[in-house]
């Protein structure tokens, strides 16, 4: 079993971002992966807003990123960019938390014209942390059913992107060499 962690940068209760984040993470628990789940909803306000980088809350979720084999990330689109809120925790990890990881990028948009965001803010972002980017998936709302929590994702050639990236990012793990024990 590998560990993945997927981090959620929406704030949102009703997060069309979460629903296609957790898509991917039964879709990887299917191919025997373990999945880890942190969303920005799980660290305490004042520990953003007050930049506490020895947060006990920030070592955790640091750990889990410095542990994993993969991460996704994922966000909507606010402002033409990610969340403020996933920066603010951003901002709080060590610079290279995810050094030599493979790491999926995915942003939620009401438009088609908030594509570029992926490209020009989220990748970007990931890379000073030092990760391995992959393309990633960019995912307009209408093409998420958020009353289908199983298979939100409603569009077929959205579909077959993200199927085609998560295969992608599971082969690039699957040729990681194993950890020496």
């Amino acid at each position: 079993m590998s560990e993945i962690v997927i981090l959620s940068g929406s704030p949102s209760v009703n997060s069309r971002s979460d629903l296609v984040l957790r898509f991917l993470g039964r879709s990887l628990q299917n191919k025997g992966f373990k999945v880890t789940h942190v969303s920005i909803k799980d660290v305490p306000q004042d520990v953003l807003f007050e930049g506490k980088f020895d947060s006990p809350v920030v070592s955790q979720i640091a750990a889990k990123l410095q542990g994993a084999r993969g991460v996704i990330v994922g966000s909507p689109v606010y402002k033409a960019a990610y969340t403020g809120v996933l920066k603010a925790l951003i901002d709080l990890l060590p610079q290279d938390v995810l050094e030599d990881t493979p790491v999926f990028p995915l942003m939620t948009g009401g438009s088609p014209a908030h594509m570029l965001a992926i490209e020009y803010t989220l990748k970007p972002l990931l890379a000073t942390l030092k990760g391995q980017n992959l393309k990633g998936v960019f995912v307009t709302d209408n093409h998420i059913d958020k009353t289908n929590t199983e298979q939100p994702i409603i569009n077929i050639e959205t579909h077959e992107r993200l199927t085609k990236q998560l295969a992608y990012f599971v082969e690039l793990l699957n040729r990681q060499k194993s950890p020496i024990v």
